[in-house]
């Protein structure tokens, strides 16, 4: 096969698999998968490179991090923690919706959002039924929340695990260049919507009371378990703040983590593994499998002398350029996809200049983490969030989302615009 050909036939399977995942007629997984077994079928790539092409650290952590959450919440903490904070707030609506908002946001700096949206939205429902008030306030707040909360650390979204495993960047560094930022939008974000529900959100005092008489302590299923969990996650956070100074990957801090909990909690390891969202890591292996296709026959590389061509090479231009085009369509698409074929564009451009590339990783995760939370459909958190709300009778329309989202997304992009330059283009 010649190379014009080779670039065709990569070009369209990545363009059509990225138009299908969009259309969401089928599942991703499936068509990530499928683009990147034609792409072998055709033999554009062997297996031997295809493997090479997957980038196993990302890999690695996501499974660690899954089976830790995934016994971690056989312990019922975090519906305590939910139930707590509303106790916590006296059983006033508006202070219960900073309350859930905090502790979806720490958690999500954790935790996949997925998990923290599965975790908190449930009791969520059941407050805001004891308090006869519209959830909707509290479900718009949480996954901004979430995508806000996760933005700030390696492991909080996929995007960051993804930059953090092609890149020298340890947890601390995302944490150092990233927390700063989010901690501002996060307090922004939080004021406004504030402003916006006061008038919502109110309750009688009576209602208040019947918060107050909820027992938290009974949502603390296995004690002994939630003991080993807590010690554990402490183990793990610490080795990834360590890892760049032990010398270990991300990954083997995660699955080493995920190993020990599994040893100490004697759960089966069947029943373990099925807390893994092996869905995902397919879809992360498709992905990587045609974006390393893509690398192959050169379209990257083409691709990103057109994009310096544009910016004149200049690292303002170029930094603004990627943070607003990752937020944008990361608000529309799938933003895995898109900093799947991301970074080895980055790469290639600071082969091909002398530019720095730290402010474009950052740049690039602010884009796509932050831009999920433009549209209903932006971000996994938001679609799960949007389907446990029909099923409760509160459906949340692509548009309604849209009007109280998409101006704090452009606002969140506004205040990382500004803080990128300070930081690092001054």
């Amino acid at each position: 096969m010649n190379a014009q050909m080779a670039v065709i036939i990569t070009s369209v399977s990545f363009l059509l698999t990225y138009a299908l995942i969009v259309s969401e007629k089928f599942h991703r997984t499936i068509v990530a998968l499928v683009g990147a077994m034609v792409l072998l079928f055709a033999g554009i790539m062997s297996q031997e490179e295809a493997v090479h092409a997957i980038d196993f650290n990302t890999i690695g952590l996501l499974v660690g991090m899954m089976i830790v959450v995934g016994i971690t919440r056989k312990t019922g903490l975090f519906e305590y923690l939910a139930i707590k904070a509303a106790k916590r707030a006296k059983g006033e609506p508006l202070r219960i919706l900073v309350a859930m908002a905090a502790i979806t946001a720490v958690a999500s700096a954790f935790l996949d959002n997925v998990t923290t949206v599965l975790l908190i939205v449930p009791v969520t429902f059941s407050i805001t039924k004891t308090l006869k008030v519209n959830p909707i306030p509290f479900l718009v707040t949480e996954v901004l929340a979430s995508n806000i909360g996760g933005t700030a650390t390696l492991i909080g979204d996929p995007p960051n695990i993804m930059i953090g495993g092609a890149t020298d960047l340890g947890f601390m560094d995302f944490v150092i260049n990233l927390a700063p930022v989010v901690i501002v939008i996060y307090i922004v974000t939080i004021m406004i919507l504030k402003l916006i529900y006061r008038r919502d959100l109110q309750s009688q005092p009576e209602l208040a009371q019947l918060i107050m008489e909820f027992d938290e302590t009974v949502e603390l299923k296995d004690r002994s378990l939630l003991k080993k969990c807590l010690a554990v996650i402490g183990l793990t956070v610490a080795g990834f703040v360590l890892h760049q100074f032990i010398h270990l990957p991300s990954s083997v801090i995660a699955m080493g983590g995920a190993s020990l909990l599994m040893l100490m909690s004697r759960i089966d390891p069947e029943e373990v593994l099925h807390a893994v969202e092996w869905p995902t890591i397919f879809f992360f292996v498709g992905l990587f499998v045609l974006v390393g296709g893509l690398e192959k026959v050169g379209v990257i590389e083409s691709v990103a002398r057109g994009s310096l061509e544009v910016t004149g090479g200049q690292l303002n231009t170029t930094v603004m350029l990627i943070l607003w085009l990752s937020a944008i369509a990361s608000a529309f698409v799938d933003n895995i996809p898109f900093v799947a074929t991301m970074i080895p564009l980055i790469k290639t451009m600071g082969q091909l200049s002398a530019m720095p590339l730290e402010p474009l990783w950052w740049a690039l995760s602010l884009g796509a983490c932050l831009g999920g939370n433009g549209t209903i459909i932006g971000a996994s958190a938001n679609v799960i969030v949007a389907g446990i709300s029909e099923r409760n009778g509160y459906p949340i329309s692509f548009v309604g989302f849209m009007k109280v989202a998409f101006p704090f997304m452009l606002l969140s992009i506004v205040i990382s615009s500004i803080y990128i330059y300070l930081m690092y283009l001054m």
